[in-house]
C-alpha cells in the first residue's frame, strides 16, 4: 500500500512549495517558493530534512489531513497556531516541535492567528515529480505540487516513507524570530529616477496598509500615492522578489514569490532579502513602512538572518513525547504504573 497523507479538508490556498525554480526565469518561468523562506527551513529541520526540501504552505487558516502511512514525523513553523490531534487521542501540540503521528490519525492546523503564512513539513517529503528542477506550486501556470493547483479536499499526497525513522522529537527552543518588527528596509531603484523627489519622501515617511487584493504573487498596497516624474510605463524588464512596482495609479505593489518574470511599471525599490520572510507573513489590513538602506547594510542583513537561523536549528533541544496510546508504551510509563502496582500489594 503506498504511504500517503490525505487532504480531508485543504483550508485557504494550500499549495506544495520548496525554494522555487531560481535558474528559469529567463525562460518565463516564475521562481515560485516559500513565501516565508525562514519558516519553510525550520520546519523541515524540525523534522530532520535538508532545508529546501518540499513542504506544505498553509495561508490564513490550516488544512485537517489523514496519515496513510505506518507513522509519519510532521511538524508546523512560522505561527504560534497548535497543530491539533483529532479524535480519541485528541491533544493540542505547540508549533514549533515534530510530533510522530501514526496510521488512521487525522490532525489539523487551525485559523493563524498571527500572519498569513505557515510551513507543515513531513519527513522525507512528498513523492511528486519535479517541474523544472523543483516542486513548487505555481497555479498560474499549472506546473509543479500535485497536478499544478491548490491541494482540494479528497486528494491524495504519496511520501517518500512508509514508517518516520525511530528517534525523541524535538523543538525550537524560542519562536521570538515571529516578534520581528519594524519598517521593511528597501534599496532605492531600478527605475528611482522615474519619480518625483517628494514621491521618494513621501513613500518612505507613510504607513500603506496591505489590501485585500494580495496573494501569491504581489499585494496592493492602500496609502498616499505617489507622483511619476517620467511616465509610469516603461521597456518590460526583470523583477524580483520584493520588487515595488507603482502603476499608473500611483499606488504600491509589492511582489511576492509567484511574480512575473518581467514587468512594464517603473520599479521604485525593493525590500531587501533579509526582510522577504517577514513580507510573506503580511495579511490584508497589515500596515507597512518602508525604510531605505545601503546595499552594505542589506548584504550584513542577511549575514545575520542566515546567523539567526543556524543558532536556532544548531540549538533545538528535545521535546516532551505527548501522551497517545503508543507513546505510552515506548515511553513504558505502563509498565512502570503495573511495577508500581505489584510492589504496594
Amino acid at each position: 500500500m503506498m504511504s500517503s497523507i490525505s487532504i480531508i479538508s485543504p483550508g485557504v490556498n494550500l499549495t506544495v512549495q520548496d525554494r522555487g525554480r531560481p535558474r528559469h526565469q529567463h525562460l518565463g518561468v516564475p521562481v515560485s517558493g516559500a513565501l516565508d523562506p525562514s519558516a519553510h527551513r525550520l520546519a523541515n529541520a524540525l523534522v530532520g530534512n535538508p532545508g529546501a526540501m518540499e513542504a506544505l504552505e498553509i495561508r490564513m487558516l490550516g488544512p485537517t489531513l489523514e496519515v496513510n502511512a505506518e507513522t509519519v514525523r510532521v511538524a508546523v513553523a512560522g505561527t504560534r497556531a497548535p497543530l491539533e490531534v483529532l479524535g480519541e487521542d485528541a491533544v493540542q501540540l505547540p508549533a514549533h516541535q515534530s510530533v510522530t503521528l501514526r496510521r488512521g490519525q487525522r490532525f489539523r492546523v487551525g485559523a493563524l492567528p498571527d500572519g498569513s503564512t505557515a510551513t507543515l513539513a513531513v519527513e522525507g517529503g512528498f513523492d511528486i515529480p519535479e517541474i523544472y528542477g523543483s516542486r513548487s506550486t505555481y497555479g498560474r501556470a499549472g506546473i509543479g505540487g500535485l497536478e499544478g493547483r491548490a491541494l482540494a479536499e479528497g486528494d491524495v499526497l504519496p511520501l517518500r516513507l512508509d514508517q518516520a525513522p525511530s528517534r525523541g522529537e524535538i523543538r525550537l527552543s524560542s519562536d521570538g524570530y515571529l516578534d520581528e518588527t519594524g519598517a521593511f528596509r528597501v534599496i532605492l531603484g531600478p527605475q528611482r529616477d522615474f519619480f518625483t523627489d517628494a514621491a521618494v519622501a513621501i513613500f518612505l515617511s507613510s504607513a500603506y496598509a496591505v489590501t485585500r487584493d494580495a496573494d501569491r504573487m504581489g499585494m496592493r498596497l492602500e496609502g498616499p500615492e505617489l507622483e511619476h516624474a517620467r511616465g509610469y510605463n516603461i521597456v518590460s524588464d526583470g523583477i524580483v522578489t520584493g520588487a515595488v512596482q507603482v502603476p499608473g495609479n500611483g499606488l504600491p505593489i509589492v511582489l511576492l514569490a509567484d511574480h512575473q518574470t518581467t514587468g512594464g511599471y517603473p520599479k521604485l525599490a525593493a525590500v531587501i532579502s533579509a526582510d522577504i520572510p517577514r513580507l510573506g507573513r503580511l495579511r490584508p489590513g497589515d500596515e507597512i513602512r518602508f525604510e531605505e538602506v545601503t546595499v552594505e547594510a542589506a548584504e550584513a542583513a542577511i549575514r545575520e538572518r542566515e546567523t539567526g537561523l543556524r543558532r536556532l536549528i544548531d540549538g533545538m533541544i528535545p521535546a516532551g513525547a505527548w501522551l497517545d496510546e503508543a507513546a505510552l508504551y515506548r515511553e513504558n510509563l505502563i509498565s512502570g504504573i503495573v511495577r508500581e502496582a505489584d510492589s504496594a500489594s
